[in-house]
């Protein structure tokens, strides 16, 4: 393999030239002037043929490498991988079709208990108001309502004091978490930390933000203090986004003493932490991060897991004093929710509709959760009465990715540990088996045991 120069036009752009630079390379790539193993000259190299400085070189290195379009071995140079990520897009959907012919065990969806039939009551009582222009954009004072229902929704503890002008409203978890990223983020290289194993949305939050994305390793009681604070001292960091109360996918909830510990860490180093409680069903006690440090937490979640999916109601309460500053995101970036959604929504929390959903949905998982610990209790499972999944750690002999396709032969889809790896991290030996609430029970039952049995049956012969 040798060196491998292109030709790069800088003249006719008024694009920044590390723009220029990653175009140029995704013409090459897509033309077959770099093919797949190419090395790449070094930076310095490249920079003195091109003449521009190293610096523009090594970002446009970076963000191609992030594109899935290069990657760097230590020591060896970087190479030219053959793939295409088209504009920064993740080749990896968020949301996955449910396939007919498999019995679907990786995403987690709301149990259907008839919440169609109260969402569709709250559009009948909507009809009969005349008080709605549905012909305008919403805005501040139109979905002050919605706002006000949200607020009660949380409830006075959970989040710390709040009011309207605190809560910030999304098209569900996922916006409402790139809208926090997008205020808080700032300068030429962010850097967000996370969970080492995390919710492969913050992945493409990362990438969509041009942010780097640092792991931290957790222990049973969250994220470990310790490793948060030499991540900052050695990568720096604004935000940190967590999922403290049920984490997805191994069911930790971080200990009231943790949070302790990192919101102390957070204020030392002037860090921001984004709480994504999506799939929280509960109403639990402990407090959330915006309640032990309402200056610089933001509280996030939707009625996604609770209520309904297809609403993409979503909300932010942002900390004290931020809560215009991510309007003006939200309105920058979508120009704020629909008012016919607004005004469902708020109408099914303020009647209690969803309140009682909400209570209907706790019951079905803890049901599910317990005939799943039934069947699948012999094997190392993390478990919660109150999680829609099971974190599973594989028995000697298996590995994540041979148990998937075994489980796929058997037409039953779970997701490995290495779907919830950062791209540099390490994945242990595990997978993550969603408790399908909308599968019949007689056939969830059969799977799981199907489960069990494959795992007693390890293949000869894997290099583990």
């Amino acid at each position: 393999m040798t060196d491998t120069i292109w030709p790069v036009d800088f003249s006719n752009s008024t694009d920044p030239k590390y723009i220029v630079l990653i175009q140029s390379m995704r013409t090459a790539i897509r033309s077959g002037n770099l093919k797949q193993g190419s090395r790449m000259p070094p930076v310095r190299d490249l920079a003195w043929k091109l003449g521009i400085t190293p610096g523009t070189v090594a970002r446009s290195y970076k963000m191609a490498a992030d594109e899935g379009l290069l990657e760097t071995a230590v020591g060896r140079g970087t190479f030219v991988t053959g793939g295409m990520v088209v504009e920064s897009v993740p080749p990896e959907p968020l949301i996955n079709p449910v396939a007919p012919e498999f019995s679907d065990f990786r995403g987690v969806r709301v149990p259907n208990i008839g919440q169609g039939a109260a969402i569709r009551k709250a559009l009948a009582r909507l009809s009969q108001s005349s008080e709605r222009n549905y012909t305008d954009y919403p805005t501040s004072e139109t979905d002050r309502i919605a706002r006000n229902a949200v607020a009660q929704w949380i409830g006075p503890n959970r989040a710390g004091r709040l009011t309207i002008d605190d809560i910030v409203l999304g098209l569900g978890a996922q916006n409402s978490v790139m809208m926090a990223l997008q205020a808080v983020l700032h300068g030429a290289h962010p850097v967000i930390l996370t969970e080492d194993l995390t919710y492969p949305g913050v992945r493409h939050a990362a990438r969509l933000l041009r942010a780097q994305l640092i792991g931290i390793e957790m222990d049973e009681y969250g994220i470990r203090p310790d490793r948060l604070e030499e991540a900052l001292r050695r990568h720096g960091g604004q935000v940190l986004l967590t999922s403290c109360e049920l984490h997805s996918p191994t069911t930790i909830r971080t200990s009231v003493e943790r949070r302790m510990e990192i919101a102390q860490i957070a204020r030392q180093y002037q860090l921001q932490i984004i709480e994504d409680d999506c799939h929280c069903i509960t109403r639990p006690e402990t407090p959330a991060y915006r309640a032990i440090c309402p200056e610089r937490a933001w509280f996030i979640s939707s009625l996604t897991k609770t209520v309904s999916s297809s609403v993409r109601f979503g909300y932010a309460a942002a900390p004290k004093g931020l809560g215009n500053t991510a309007r003006q995101v939200a309105q920058s970036s979508f120009y704020g929710l629909p008012q016919p959604i607004l005004d469902v929504c708020a109408d099914l929390i303020q009647s209690g509709a969803a309140e009682e959903t909400r209570a209907q949905v706790e019951r079905v998982i803890k049901s599910l959760s317990q005939t799943a610990v039934n069947i699948m209790g012999q094997w190392d499972i993390a478990w919660r009465s109150d999680s829609p999944f099971l974190w599973l750690k594989l028995p000697q002999g298996w590995r994540g990715s041979t148990f998937v396709r075994a489980c796929e032969a058997k037409q039953m889809r779970i997701k490995s540990a290495d779907e919830f790896a950062l791209p540099d991290g390490h994945a242990p030996n595990a997978v993550r088996i969603t408790l399908n609430a909308n599968m019949p029970l007689p056939e969830l039952e059969a799977c799981l045991r199907e489960m069990s049995a494959i795992l007693s049956q390890p293949p000869v012969n894997v290099d583990i």
